[in-house]
């Protein structure tokens, strides 16, 4: 054959017919007169240079070549529908909107560079921000009032779904005029005659920190205590103390403070991505998922 010339309608008629074993049954099916679904079948046999059924009064059955090309029509279909419903999907991720919950440090610090440079790529798509703590970002995926979250590892609640991401470590910020600030590290030792503040015992981060210290057999002792790590900067960055914060909370651009390892123990927080179990992501939002994940993956 030089060429394919039947057309898409004329191998549905054809399946129909052999799925229904009846002219009748699969115009029916089809939603066409009888004398039309022949047509479009006897066009087709033409075509092929070959019977595709033996047809008595009461029955119609495939020949051996009908059999043979009943198999590549079903593939051909198949494939085609599957090609159809890949288009519309990458057409219905290009617009919509996607609700994501997370923490303050990455909402503040991570995630504008990485909603800036999503919507110069896809800018049909609208993106609202939840900024709350780990806990309730958490709930907000579990009870469905987001698509997905970004949170670290604690706090595990039931219903939800955790792919961890990047190793966030633990660093002492302080002033980058402070005398400790040219040093690469600093133990938890070096810090027992220094001022260290630090956020409510209720934050997830502050939790993180202490069960770490307990079982390293230190007990620091706080001079002040706030609710948001927003806050503990910028008690630092007037000269009130020094504060244990995750590195992604304190970039190494800013201006003022500067975060110096801590070890012995080093301690460090999961940041993943949190999905709802079981549910499944629009297109949109699986979209923005896949970009968060890949910039999580290139701050290792």
């Amino acid at each position: 054959m030089s060429r394919i010339n039947f057309d898409l309608q004329q191998l549905q008629a054809f399946v129909a017919v052999a799925d229904r074993g009846s002219f009748r049954a699969a115009a029916e099916q089809i939603h066409l007169s009888s004398p039309a679904l022949s047509r479009r079948i006897e066009k087709l046999e033409r075509i092929l240079g070959a019977r595709l059924f033996n047809r008595t009064t009461r029955d119609v059955e495939l020949t051996p070549l009908g059999r043979v090309f009943l198999e590549r029509a079903r593939t051909a279909l198949d494939d085609l529908e599957s090609a159809m419903l890949s288009i519309s999907d990458i057409a219905g991720s290009r617009r919509g909107r996607v609700t994501v919950a997370c923490v303050p440090s990455a909402a503040i610090h991570f995630l504008p560079a990485a909603v800036h440079s999503f919507s110069e790529k896809y800018p049909l798509i609208r993106v609202r921000l939840i900024d709350e703590a780990a806990g309730q970002t958490l709930t907000s995926v579990a009870s469905g009032e987001c698509d997905f979250g970004i949170s670290f590892m604690g706090n595990q609640i039931p219903g939800v779904d955790f792919e961890p991401i990047h190793v966030d470590p633990f660093v002492l910020a302080m002033p980058r005029q402070h005398v400790l600030a040219r040093r690469k590290s600093l133990s938890w030792a070096d810090l027992a005659d220094e001022r260290l503040i630090s956020v409510a015992r209720s934050s997830g981060n502050r939790q993180l920190l202490d069960d770490a210290l307990a079982k390293a057999g230190h007990n620091p002792t706080y001079v002040f205590e706030v609710n948001h790590i927003a806050t503990l900067l910028g008690m630092v960055d007037a000269g009130l103390g020094l504060a244990a914060v995750p590195r992604l909370a304190l970039p190494a651009s800013n201006p003022t403070l500067i975060g110096v390892a801590l070890k012995n123990p080093v301690v460090s927080r999961q940041l993943g991505l949190a999905t709802r179990h079981g549910a499944t992501l629009s297109a949109p939002s699986q979209v923005f998922y896949d970009h968060l994940r890949n910039t999580l993956k290139s701050r290792r």
